[in-house]
């Protein structure tokens, strides 16, 4: 399909068209949230399926996306939105120093965001995987966020004489890595280790960097 269908215009009910067309796009990214990080997962949905556990019709979501990886790109995007979110506020609130608390107030926070929902660890480690150069693409970028955030508060801990004065850029995207990997088999069960275990044991690893 070369591009969306012409989605409606005007007031009706009392609300204008871009507020419907907020509400159904928010009913597709919502159905995908459950389809797409449960079953059948990503690559089992179909466009009828999906419209169907939104409560709309398949022209609908050609009003609203080309195609299902349009969908499944921007539910990425939101997943680790709320995530970034989460992380904002609580380095925000949390004190200056010293760093093993800091470190542990922000980590918590993504840990805790990020694991609240299994589907959202689907969507963030696994059905974004392999989908097409573009996604990961996208998902490169979205990691380098994370990283450029691990550098920021390993500046900070610097000048604050908390860290050694580095490139903190390579170690950083390793932590990611394990991050990544540690989370996505612990939500799987192949961790035995409470949440608060793996936190721990991450945040162990974020200041071993850091220092």
């Amino acid at each position: 399909m070369a591009g969306r269908l012409k989605g409606p215009t005007g007031r009706y009910g009392g609300r204008s068209a871009e507020e419907r067309q907020a509400e159904r796009r928010g009913r597709f990214l919502d159905a995908a949230l459950r389809l797409f990080g449960g079953t059948p997962g990503y690559r089992g949905t179909t466009v009828a399926a999906l419209s169907e556990a939104a409560g709309l019709s398949t022209r609908q979501f050609y009003e609203e996306f080309r195609t299902l990886e349009d969908v499944l790109a921007e539910l990425h995007l939101q997943v680790n939105g709320w995530a970034e979110e989460a992380v904002l506020a609580a380095a925000a609130e949390a004190p200056e120093g010293p760093l093993a608390e800091r470190a542990s107030v922000i980590f918590r926070a993504y840990a805790g965001n990020v694991t609240a929902d299994p589907r959202r660890i689907r969507i963030t480690f696994v059905e974004i995987i392999g989908v097409s150069a573009r996604l990961e693409e996208q998902r490169l970028a979205r990691r380098s966020r994370w990283v450029d955030l691990i550098c920021h508060e390993a500046a900070a801990a610097v000048a604050r004489g908390e860290a050694e004065p580095r490139d903190h850029r390579l170690a950083a995207t390793a932590f990611i890595g394990s991050v990544n990997g540690l989370l996505h088999d612990w939500s799987a069960g192949r961790v035995d280790a409470t949440l608060d275990e793996v936190v721990d044991e991450l945040v162990r690893q974020l200041l071993a960097i850091l220092r």
